[in-house]
């Protein structure tokens, strides 16, 4: 069974539009190209303890818990990714034609924030990932990957692994994904809401079969350590999958998961069959177990999870409950409210957490899109147990205090979490796109205050 749902209810921009940081944490490690000067001073002795903020850096957590301000105000942050040697890498969109280009960001005194910064690069982009020696990033229409030296920041141009991904002007962003045998998975969103004749026009009718699907709207494979290769070189995994920012492979079973954004605006287009009360909490965003070869439906259908079931989109017929030739599609692995912008996925190995969290998924969600203020979601960091394929158990807020304190039912948020990363040491990560800030929550175990030595960061 599908967990059931719940509805419920800046600073100075330092750097401007499409860079990538990468931000190295605690002592030296080989591929550093200067020690921190505090690791010099004290050599020999054990690294020091990071102290978290007093307020958490303005983030509510379980018990247990505590989060520190790793750095601030970098603008159009999206996503993490961070280096067996604890570098961290930040992707920052592109935006207004800015691609900025690349900062590196380093911890010199070992106490758990950034503090030395060096740039390089002229392009930034969404999704990014460190693999097998290289930075990859995800840029609108391609694939391209540094090589990770000795020095901190890689010396000359990227290189090109996937071209000519397809450039659409809604749904452009590129994120991706490594299997444990050597495979890239890309996600490519489609282009429009529900594949109609006429996009978002009320009343129009779905193109069938969708055009859109031939190159959009699903998950293609490459090969990772090849480069040059043209998007018609890839391979189509699955499709029906309208935009999956949130991609990740989960070693646990060996498989990819996306959590992708569903449609929009049921009560918008097509008022003589929904409520606005409907189209504010329909369809659910799904947790999807792609397979090779896997349709999950879209355009033609959307998963309603009060039915438990993927229904008729009204664009093919379809009026809430009719369900036609959407009964075979697979069941979403679990299922989460409607427009809450799932932007990052990450399934947690590491052992600094509690045994629990071991497998299962943390989900940032950046927050609700075209939703009315009685059911706004989003704005908050997830966790969902997992067992065997499948979702466990209800899902739980883990992280919280995004919004502002409620702004979010005013049509805004303070902050927004949207990229999420595991450190070599098993801490976590969290991007926010408003501000540009980064958490780094740790585990200190029930009862442990967390140790604050300095007084509390500006909100």
């Amino acid at each position: 069974m599908i967990p059931t749902l719940r509805n419920r209810p800046g600073p100075p921009q330092w750097l401007a539009g499409g860079l990538a940081i990468i931000v190295a944490m605690g002592a030296p490690m080989a591929g550093c190209d200067r020690k921190p000067d505090a690791v010099i001073k004290d050599a020999g002795r054990p690294p020091p303890v990071i102290a978290c903020d007093q307020d958490n850096g303005g983030l509510t957590l379980p018990a247990g818990f505590c989060a520190l301000v790793v750095a601030d105000h970098f603008a159009n942050l999206r996503d993490l990714a961070v280096n067996a040697n604890g570098d961290l890498y930040v992707s920052l969109l592109n935006r207004r034609m800015n691609y900025g280009g690349l900062v590196a960001l380093r911890d010199r005194d070992g106490d758990g924030r950034a503090d030395d910064i060096q740039r390089f690069g002229d392009r930034g982009g969404v999704g990014i990932a460190v693999h097998a020696g290289h930075l990859y990033l995800g840029q609108d229409t391609a694939i391209v990957r540094y090589r990770l030296r000795d020095e901190l920041v890689p010396r000359g141009e990227p290189e090109v692994v996937v071209r000519s991904l397809p450039a659409t002007v809604a749904h452009a962003s590129k994120t991706f994904a490594f299997d444990t045998a050597g495979g890239l998975y890309v996600s490519v969103g489609a282009p429009s809401n529900a594949c109609q004749k006429q996009n978002r026009g009320p009343g129009s009718a779905g193109l069938d079969p969708c055009p859109e699907l031939a190159t959009s709207g699903g998950v293609w494979h490459f090969t990772p350590s090849q480069s040059g290769q043209g998007f018609a070189e890839g391979t189509r995994y699955a499709s029906g999958i309208r935009h999956a920012l949130a991609i990740a492979w989960r070693q646990a079973d060996d498989s990819l998961y996306v959590v992708q954004h569903g449609r929009d605006e049921l009560s918008d287009l097509w008022p003589q069959k929904f409520t606005v009360e409907q189209g504010e909490v329909l369809p659910a965003e799904e947790m999807l177990r792609v397979t090779a070869g896997a349709e999950f439906g879209w355009p033609y259908c959307y998963y309603d999870p009060f039915q438990h079931r993927h229904v008729l989109a009204p664009e093919y017929g379809g009026d809430g409950m009719r369900v036609g030739r959407c009964a075979g599609y697979p069941e979403p692995a679990a299922a989460y409210p409607a427009h809450s912008g799932p932007n990052d996925l990450l399934f947690y190995g590491g052992t600094q957490f509690p045994a629990r969290y071991r497998g299962g998924a943390f989900i940032a969600f950046h927050g609700a899109y075209r939703r009315g203020t009685a059911t706004r979601g989003g704005y908050e960091l997830v966790f969902q147990p997992f067992a065997n394929q499948r979702a466990a158990s209800e899902w739980e807020v883990f992280a919280s205090g995004f919004d502002g304190g409620g702004l979010a039912a005013a049509g805004g948020a303070v902050r927004r979490p949207t990229g999420l990363a595991e450190g070599p040491d098993g801490s976590l990560y969290v991007g926010d796109s408003e501000t540009g800030r980064i958490w780094r929550i740790l585990y200190r175990g029930p009862g442990t205050p967390p140790r604050v030595d300095r007084v509390p960061r500006s909100q």
